[in-house]
């Protein structure tokens, strides 16, 4: 086929600006061919460069002494001890999931549990963060549907069990929805395999499923903002195939115990372009690829397309060459394709051939190491108006308000689509603070979350930042884990806008300041911009994930309230209600700042709580609709009445920070609050679980009523 001339509008269309295609002109000497055209914009791309935001990532703490990998390869390892590792990481797949629900969905699944096992790690657990628009918007009960369908019919498919994570709902999101893939493995601490090359003269093999052209363009679909041409995009969607990417996951961890592989990559966002110049670039090599070699299952294909496809379940590995046979017998078994399609070359040079005929031939070193890196204007965001009265309200009222709706009601219609005891080895389920594994074999136990609240950001991203990774510490804390380490997941608007930047640039300073106070370094990440439809941005969502370790079964903190538990809260309440959910939920208003995190605080009540483990019962963290909504998914879990002494609004619905909500028998709570005073940490009683109603102060209704309303108003609203 003859190759397009490369018009202004041809390459802008690769989300090239004129300035980068004069820099690409200067690097190469000359035009570029269209399929070089295409791996510049493949690997200069927002998703895969990073280009806007390399210069803030650096400044996050990745190291401690738990860490073993950090930011850079597919996947964080973090130790866990006896010579065990877990490795975990958080990816976006927002775009293609606003676009084709499902397969938007299910491959972000796919794509982030390849980076897990490419590592050499077995996955043991996956989460899911949602943020869908308005549940009246006319899009949002197809795109909740399809999203969830599609996270379900993968993960449930594939085998691991999902185990947590969260689900908002506003009107930010109506446009762009976001959905963010975790996924955590188990690996042993000296079997971790990398994606660097080495070796002159090795075979560089292509592993998995054929190459077709689904996806093509998908990485540079996924740096830009959307319009009302939304559909037109719907090519540039990956399709899964769940059952392909298990058998693709065994025949690799399989090959890797045979000792054949010097480095790996998945391919994932801009596909073989990628995978294949990580490899070389992390190795200081170059890399020669032969493309009639690549296995397709579409006749015709040209070296564009084949270059930045992204279909699924495929690698990309340098080999030991003595080892070719015993490697492709491996995957002969498992019925998948193993082709040797080049060689890694001395040279700096990614050279790409089909049938004879140079399509590129380009620096490597410059497709990765020198893309561009942008020092943004930012402007840091407006300090807040301070909060206007809010009026004082019915407690049963403001909690029966905000159990009603899809935020705050219970998620059980989501997480029950999903198979969560596959493996056999989950400990608690999603719905009951964060999800926990075992680690097969031993007495220690892994616990995972997920956690944002994106209206503090947009008020105060710094506070907003801290907050994400002080309420994923609580979260484990609340179970009695040590937390270990974190991933990112940076989900804004548009960064060519001073203000959105600036939001980006808080949310780090916040999210660095609360890794390194409270010891949860940041190992792994994903950074999604230009989340906007028409200019209009969603809310700035960092989520952060979160690992923690439960040392032995005596560490664990389960949920066992029972009637005639004192309720215990730990730490200081003010009744901050700005941009709280009661705010949002009730009133229609999200205005005031985000509530103040006191890291130190955070710090000293963690600690309090899991060296007091064995005096406590349950145990959550107060967070979104504050002690009130706390407390009433304590009760209505544990399926007994709770009676809270105060019937102030602030009281019962402010989300002041650090704080944590115990249910224990009296003797024990006698206990704490000893030990609280010897620790210094502010601890008080707050009421106590009886009967079979919710009362606060005056106000009083049936446990079973307000129950039968948090049960259902999620599937009401938006299934």
């Amino acid at each position: 086929m003859t190759e397009p001339a490369l018009t202004p509008d041809l390459i802008a269309a690769h989300g090239l600006s004129p300035d980068e295609y004069d820099s690409i002109l200067e690097i190469i000497g000359r035009a570029p061919t269209f399929t070089e055209l295409g791996i510049f914009s493949a690997m200069w791309n927002e998703h895969c460069s990073y280009k806007s935001s390399k210069k803030w990532l650096r400044t996050l703490p990745t190291t401690g002494p738990q860490v073993i990998c950090g930011p850079g390869e597919n996947a964080g390892v973090v130790d866990i001890g006896d010579g065990q590792a877990v490795v975990f990481k958080m990816e976006s797949h927002n775009h293609p999931s606003y676009i084709e629900p499902y397969q938007g969905a299910a491959t972000g699944v796919g794509g982030i549990l390849r980076d897990v096992f490419t590592m050499g790690a077995r996955p043991i657990a996956a989460m899911n963060s949602l943020s869908f628009g308005e549940p009246s918007h006319p899009k949002t009960p197809q795109l909740v549907n399809g999203v969830v369908a599609g996270v379900g019919g993968y993960g449930n498919c594939f085998g691991v069990p999902t185990v947590g994570g969260e689900v908002r709902f506003h009107a930010a999101y109506n446009g762009n929805c976001l959905v963010n893939a975790f996924a955590a493995g188990l690996a042993d601490a000296d079997k971790i395999f990398y994606s660097a090359a080495s070796g002159l003269g090795m075979p560089v093999v292509y592993l998995g499923a054929k190459t077709g052209r689904d996806g093509v363009g998908g990485a540079t679909m996924a740096s830009a903002e959307f319009d009302e041409n939304i559909e037109e995009k719907r090519p540039t969607v990956q399709v899964g195939d769940p059952f392909t990417e298990k058998r693709l996951m065994e025949a690799t961890l399989e090959l890797m115990a045979t000792g054949a592989v010097i480095s790996i990559q998945d391919m994932g966002a801009a596909g073989l372009t990628c995978s294949a110049v990580e490899m070389g670039d992390k190795g200081g090599l170059g890399i020669k690829l032969n493309l009639e070699d690549v296995p397709v299952r579409e006749e015709h294909m040209t070296a564009y397309e084949m270059m930045l496809s992204e279909s699924q379940e495929r690698m990309l590995m340098v080999l030991k060459p003595e080892l070719e046979a015993e490697a492709k017998a491996v995957f002969d078994k498992w019925d998948l394709d193993f082709a040797i399609v080049g060689e890694t070359i001395a040279e700096d040079r990614f050279l790409i051939m089909l049938n004879g005929e140079i399509k590129a031939d380009l620096p490597l070193s410059k497709l990765a190491s020198t893309a561009p890196e942008y020092d943004r204007p930012w402007e840091p965001t407006p300090a807040a108006a301070p909060l206007e009265d809010v009026p004082q309200i019915d407690p049963i009222d403001g909690l029966r308000a905000l159990i009603s709706t899809p935020n705050y009601g219970a998620k059980s219609w989501v997480y029950e689509q999903y198979d969560s005891m596959v493996m056999g080895d989950t400990v608690r389920i999603p719905g009951a603070g964060a999800g926990i594994v075992r680690v097969h074999g031993t007495g220690k136990m892994l616990a995972f979350t997920s956690d944002v609240t994106p209206r503090y950001v947009r008020a105060n991203p710094v506070e907003g930042g801290k907050q994400a990774v002080a309420e994923a510490y609580r979260n484990l804390t609340a179970v009695g884990a040590t937390p270990l380490a974190t991933t990112d997941n940076m989900n804004f608007g548009n960064p060519e806008k001073p203000s959105i930047m600036g939001q980006f640039v808080g949310a780090i300073q916040g999210i660095s300041a609360a890794v390194e106070a409270l010891d949860m370094p940041i190992v792994s990440g994903n950074v999604s911009l230009y989340n906007e439809t028409d200019g209009a941005a969603i809310l700035p969502t960092p989520t952060i994930g979160a690992v923690g370790l439960i040392r032995d079964e005596a560490a664990l903190i389960a949920r066992d309230v029972r009637e005639g538990h004192v309720l215990l809260q730990v730490g200081e309440a003010e009744g901050h209600l700005g941009q709280s959910a009661l705010l949002a939920e009730v009133f229609n208003r999200e205005d005031g700042d985000a509530p103040a995190v006191d890291l130190a605080a955070e710090k000293a009540n963690g600690d309090f709580i899991r060296a007091n483990a064995e005096w406590i019962d349950a145990c959550t963290d107060i967070a979104d609709g504050g002690l009130a909504l706390a407390a009433f998914e304590m009760a209505e879990t544990a399926g007994v009445g709770v009676l809270l002494d105060s019937a102030d609004t602030p009281t019962l619905f402010g989300e002041d920070q650090a704080r944590y909500l115990i249910a224990t028998s009296f003797d024990k709570a006698e206990a704490l609050m000893i030990a609280a005073g010897q620790a210094g940490v502010t601890i008080a009683s707050v009421g106590r679980f009886t009967g079979d109603t919710v009362k606060m102060g005056g106000s009083e209704a049936p446990l079973a009523e307000l129950s039968q309303v948090f049960r259902t108003s999620f599937a009401a609203s938006v299934a």
